[in-house]
């Protein structure tokens, strides 16, 4: 078990490191630069402003600059937002996107189980093929469709919430119900692949052949096995989803992390932008390293060996 976290730290430490250098080389390669908006400005006030941002030093020294910064926790400052630090920014933005993001992920599984579930268990009949049409209509429904049609029906028709903006305690309602049902797509058809593989198990007929009831052979036997598909892909849907759907927020005007993610690339906040990328994927890093225990929990021929 020590190898295994001590295996996973060091993975996790690389993919950090490797986050931080591909974000800053992307935007780096991007038109554009920090400095971009300020066009009137004099050449001498321009150069004094790069000297400032440390812009004119080479990339190699400000890359060095911007991973020391994070590695001591002496977080940078974002000029385009008032000088406040990015971790500010992130512990002012985050709660938000996981208000929203954890009420998505619930109702994606509230959602999807039973219906891969129920899909998986009356296989070629009239309900598998009616959960999976309602799972390809949210894998084809994109937020920036989804997301305005509730706006337009839940909140300007029927007025039972906000169509945008975050002023009451219901608003992430909405938001949450659009991410919510694209997710449950994704999560039946894996839960009722896994569901399906599983019951065509031998010790499944072998449970059966024994005389256990039909709901202790799904529910004791076949399900914690289907699981793990499903596992594999909730570690980075859930990061995904707590650290701010992009567009979804974008269309509800909510002030999460997503937003600020956008802003910073747009704005070349290079401070911001990698802050917001190291921190995605440090949620991602310790998500699937949460899916790792629980699979090993969950099957223990997997164990601890996969280190």
């Amino acid at each position: 078990m020590l190898r295994f976290l001590a295996s996973r730290l060091i993975q996790a430490v690389l993919v950090l490191l490797a986050v931080l250098c591909i974000t800053f080389v992307l935007l780096k390669r991007a038109p554009g630069s920090p400095l971009e908006s300020e066009r009137n400005i004099p050449e001498h006030i321009r150069a004094q402003k790069r000297a400032q941002l440390g812009l004119d030093q080479p990339e190699y020294v400000q890359l060095w600059r911007h991973i020391h910064a994070f590695t001591t926790f002496q977080f940078p400052v974002s000029e385009k937002n008032g000088g406040r630090t990015v971790d500010e920014i992130i512990r002012e933005a985050f709660p938000v996107s996981a208000v929203v993001g954890g009420a998505a992920l619930l109702i994606a599984l509230g959602l999807g189980v039973p219906m891969g579930a129920l899909a998986a268990l009356r296989p070629h009949t009239l309900e598998d093929r009616a959960c999976m049409l309602v799972a390809t209509a949210g894998l084809c429904a994109p937020s920036l469709v989804l997301g305005p049609l509730v706006a337009l029906g839940f909140g300007l028709k029927l007025r039972w919430f906000n169509a945008s903006g975050w002023y009451d305690a219901d608003d992430w309602v909405l938001p949450a119900l659009t991410l919510g049902f694209i997710y449950s797509a994704s999560i039946a058809r894996l839960t009722r692949a896994g569901l399906r593989e599983t019951l065509a198990q031998e010790f499944i007929r072998t449970a059966r052949a024994k005389g256990a009831s039909e709901a202790a052979v799904v529910f004791r036997h076949a399900f914690k096995l289907a699981c793990l598909p499903l596992l594999n892909y909730l570690g980075p849907a859930a990061a995904g989803l707590l650290t701010g759907s992009i567009v979804t927020e974008v269309v509800f005007q909510l002030p999460g992390l997503g937003r600020h993610f956008v802003a910073s690339a747009v704005n070349r906040d290079y401070e911001l932008a990698m802050a917001c990328a190291a921190f995605y994927a440090l949620l991602i890093v310790a998500f699937n390293l949460l899916v790792d225990f629980v699979q090993a929990l969950l099957n223990p021929r997997i164990g601890w060996h996969r280190a």
